[in-house]
């Protein structure tokens, strides 16, 4: 329908061109879309402002819309995609207990196809034709919006101006000053991105394989070091894989992640640096901080220990390693991830329980878990103390068949 910050004139554009489209069989809706697009493409051409869209799976920030407008938008859209990213993204990571490179929780990187499903949403219900992002040629984010956006809407235009005009980052802080507009407040010393499941760091000691960034460049744990904090002690619960309580308080999963980053950050927790590749081939490093990530994926991989079967636990690892890598590249929306995921799904029906764990200064320590479908308190022996299951003579049996394996190799090399 027609927008507000149209013109009678754009009006009349848009009823002339949606009628015009009827007439030729397309429904309303279909005709609605495309008189849309033909306005908006003609006050693009004619260099009128163009609407701003963003779309934040971090915490929604009302600046933005100041800040959009400041940068001549005539319309700002906050889409709060938190909810949505758990659902279809992060609850996936938590089951697969995943982590590149068996460190870095793919803290902003995992958020890039929802952002781009979310934007071409929009770009079609404000009959827009055209959207731009700001990824530069050197990094994978480029690569994760593009092929989101080519699959869910190939005909869109897509505009990156940072990497097509080969803007460098110093460039991009004069281009912002010389115009008064906001610049970032590292300047052009680190590019920093923040999202639901951490943060992401990158600077000149990135750029690099030998050295950590300084103390002021962390943005959550910032000075967490600085004096020493007494050790807290919390409770994750969780049921059927997805955390829904901490310390015995109900709470959707998205609460209770910022409320657990809140908590971990002041003690340092989910700091470090990754040193990967990257999509576009060569080796790269970012820094990150994910303190609610850190808690929570080890909390789940223990309560797993305790509810699933060793070949289970096994498979699904193999599993998560390549999901792991496929959310990285950008490839969320293959099919292959939905098998992936209907597997993890199906693997987390026993996983309910409660996880104790302790902050302390750089690290949380899974002090214990506890589940209706423990595996540990389903034998009746306890290891090493009794067998309960068997007797000795069943035992030793067993390890004398377990050898025979090697007993044969042994005296086939002999002869």
């Amino acid at each position: 329908m027609p927008q507000k910050a149209w013109s009678n004139k754009r009006e009349r554009q848009y009823e002339h061109v949606k009628e015009s489209v009827k007439q030729q069989g397309a429904s309303t809706e279909k005709a609605k879309e495309i008189a849309a697009r033909t306005v908006n493409k003609r006050r693009r051409e004619e260099g009128r402002t163009p609407n701003r869209r963003t779309q934040g799976t971090g915490n929604p920030n009302r600046q933005l819309e100041e800040r959009s407008r400041a940068l001549g938008a005539v319309a700002h859209h906050l889409v709060d995609a938190r909810a949505g990213y758990f659902d279809q993204v992060l609850r996936f990571l938590v089951i697969g207990n995943v982590r590149r490179g068996n460190l870095y929780p793919l803290c902003v990187g995992a958020e890039r196809v929802l952002q781009a499903q979310t934007v071409a949403q929009w770009a079609t219900r404000l009959g827009s034709d055209t959207v731009a992002h700001g990824s530069t040629a050197a990094g994978n984010d480029q690569v994760r919006f593009e092929v989101a956006l080519r699959t869910l809407a190939p005909g869109l235009e897509i505009l990156a101006p940072v990497r097509d005009r080969a803007f460098k980052r110093p460039e991009q802080v004069a281009y912002l000053e010389s115009r008064g507009l906001p610049v970032p407040a590292f300047g052009a010393a680190y590019s920093v991105n923040r999202g639901l499941w951490g943060v992401t760091i990158g600077g000149k000691e990135t750029l690099s394989s030998q050295g950590s960034i300084p103390e002021s460049a962390w943005v959550l744990t910032r000075g967490a070091f600085d004096q020493s904090r007494e050790p807290e002690r919390h409770t994750i619960g969780f049921e059927s894989g997805v955390p829904c309580s901490l310390d015995r308080e109900p709470m959707s999963p998205v609460a209770l992640i910022e409320r657990l980053e809140s908590m971990a950050a002041p003690f340092g927790i989910g700091r470090g640096i990754h040193l990967g590749d990257t999509i576009i081939g060569f080796k790269g490093r970012v820094a990150f901080e994910a303190p609610a990530a850190e808690v929570l994926l080890a909390a789940h991989r223990e309560l797993e220990k305790l509810v699933l079967s060793a070949r289970q636990a096994r498979i699904k690892d193999q599993l998560a390693a390549t999901y792991g890598d496929l959310v990285h590249e950008g490839q969320h929306l293959d099919p292959v991830c939905r098998d992936i995921e209907a597997a993890f799904l199906a693997s987390q029906r026993r996983v309910t329980g409660e996880v104790n764990f302790l902050l302390r200064s750089g690290a949380a320590f899974v002090e214990g878990v506890e589940s209706p479908f423990s595996l540990m308190k389903a034998s009746k022996g306890a290891y090493g103390e009794s067998a309960g299951e068997w007797t000795a003579a069943e035992a030793h049996g067993y390890s004398k068949m377990l050898a025979l394996p090697g007993i044969f190799y042994t005296r086939a090399g002999k002869r």
